[in-house]
């Protein structure tokens, strides 16, 4: 097992480089001035070169590249355009955010689209079956910030169960320790506090977390389909064991296998892909920051941005190759 991940740790590593050249290289070949955009287009000739060489933009790209690549290693991202704050220093108060609502969303995903495909994989083509497949369709197709809105509409607006933006109310008191406010709240023993996040991060998390519930339902019902029709199970239904227990002691094991690819990719994607949640619900994330960062033309902020959305997809599926040895032992074997 030890080897196993060691192995899969190191393949990680010519991934990540080449995500670092990627993201080099897209910025470098897009139209437009990092240094007229930092001084601004009524900059002298003079400031724009020295800035220019400041910067190293006169040195062949090669070059360049093992500058950013040096940078990278030190988690030095330079500084934004427009705050002129360090881009390391904006992601370590921002991604705990994202962080937050993407678990969030992948927690009420994962439970409930694991448990209805179970359902509907025991009772295939019953009444739940047919609704539970009708509502992954409709998941799916649903763009998350349309639902978000109608969410704001009616839970916030008409109902006025839940707060419309934010991540935090303003007269609520937090003492903040890790940026992960929920956390923060549990430890400092603040449960107001506590409801409050809760209630903020309710419809955000539940409109963020449709699709991969439709498609973890989906795959959860589709493995288990094919898991229950194996020989094995049918001899532990000739012996007599009761149906709960061959589903959650024989079936599921192995039905989960697939699916934690889904949902360790649904993860991933969510880290990087809360763009428009975060921005339709005002939650102070590296979504909404990198939106802002592209309509401010804020190139550090996109570059810093997007190296941290790929780097934490690549972690995720490390870990879930990590998760895979754990319930299925014969994989770190072959």
């Amino acid at each position: 097992m030890f080897g196993f991940i060691i192995r899969r740790t190191l393949a990680v590593i010519p991934t990540l480089l080449g995500v670092t050249i990627v993201v080099f290289f897209m910025l470098a070949i897009t139209p437009g001035d990092p240094a007229e955009l930092l001084l601004g287009e009524r900059a002298t000739q003079e400031s724009l070169d020295a800035m220019r060489e400041y910067l190293g933009l006169k040195k062949p790209l090669y070059i360049q590249y093992g500058m950013f690549l040096k940078r990278v290693v030190q988690f030095d991202l330079g500084e934004t355009i427009w705050s002129r704050q360090k881009v390391s220093i904006e992601i370590k108060e921002r991604f705990p955010a994202t962080i937050e609502l993407a678990l969030v969303a992948m927690v009420i995903s994962s439970f409930f689209g694991v448990l209805f495909g179970i359902i509907s994989a025991t009772k295939q083509y019953s009444w739940f079956d047919y609704v539970s497949m009708v509502g992954s369709l409709i998941g799916v197709s649903m763009p998350v910030f349309w639902l978000g809105l109608i969410f704001m509409l009616l839970f916030s607006l008409t109902l006025g169960w839940f707060p419309m933006s934010g991540r935090i109310g303003i007269d609520t008191n937090l003492q903040v320790i890790t940026n992960f406010y929920i956390i923060d709240a549990i430890i400092t023993r603040n449960w107001p506090a506590l409801m409050d996040c809760l209630r903020h991060i309710a419809l955000p998390a539940l409109a963020l977390s449709t699709i991969p519930l439709a498609i973890v339902s989906r795959m959860t019902r589709s493995s288990m389909l094919e898991v229950l029709r194996q020989d094995y199970i049918k001899t532990a239904k000739a012996k007599g064991l009761g149906q709960m227990k061959i589903i959650f002691k024989h079936a599921l094991r192995n039905g989960l296998i697939p699916v934690i690819t889904v949902i360790g990719l649904q993860f991933g994607i969510l880290l990087g892909g809360a763009i428009l949640t975060e921005t339709v619900f005002a939650w102070p994330g590296v979504g909404k920051w990198l939106y802002e960062g592209v309509v401010k033309r804020d190139y550090m902020v996109i570059q810093g941005g997007t190296l941290l959305v790929a780097t934490s997809f690549v972690i995720v599926n490390l870990l879930v190759d990590i998760l895979y040895a754990v319930i299925n032992p014969r994989i770190s074997v072959k």
